[in-house]
């Protein structure tokens, strides 16, 4: 389906507005009277080569016992061996991250048999370990430094947190 140029203009203005597809999809269909799928209005933003915003994080202030999530630090140069999520590099030898913290590398290229991705991680109270994720998705440890270490909730929730971040920006 064709859109006319007004309809087009109109979607390139809700896209820049930060839209989102479904936001679009209603948007047509109530003031156009133009019904598309959810996918078909997806691959019309990718035809007219706009690109969505992401929504920003709500922040629930009101609430001060739960943890505020954290900026993220700038990207590593190209070419480091793993791309560090926090400030690993700021850590000298033997000093531990800040209370909380945990420190996440992500492999550059993964060699371990049934794994889609591995690297390396330091949680807040200084246990090391290797992660995979395997070809199910599953997360998992090998070779931590402590055996039969669980990580507290709070470092288990920073890991997985950052982990999904980073293997979305990969593409994984």
């Amino acid at each position: 389906m064709s859109l006319t140029p007004e309809q087009t203009a109109a979607v390139s203005t809700w896209v820049a507005a930060g839209d989102n597809l479904s936001t679009i999809q209603k948007k047509l269909r109530e003031e156009f009277n133009v019904a598309l799928t959810y996918m078909d209005v997806r691959f019309l933003v990718d035809d007219l080569n706009l690109q969505l915003k992401d929504a920003p994080q709500k922040v629930d202030a009101s609430d001060v016992s739960k943890p505020q999530p954290k900026a993220k630090p700038a990207a590593p140069a190209a070419g480091a061996e793993g791309d560090t999520i926090s400030g690993e590099d700021d850590l000298a030898d033997g000093d531990l991250p800040p209370a909380g913290e945990v420190i996440l590398d992500v492999d550059s290229v993964t060699l371990i048999p049934g794994a889609i991705a591995s690297g390396k991680v330091t949680f807040s109270d200084g246990v090391t370990g290797k992660w995979i994720i395997d070809h199910q998705g599953r997360p998992g440890f090998t070779e931590v430094s402590q055996p039969g270490y669980r990580p507290t909730p709070e470092d288990a929730q920073s890991f997985m947190r950052q982990l999904e971040a980073e293997l979305q920006r990969k593409g994984l």
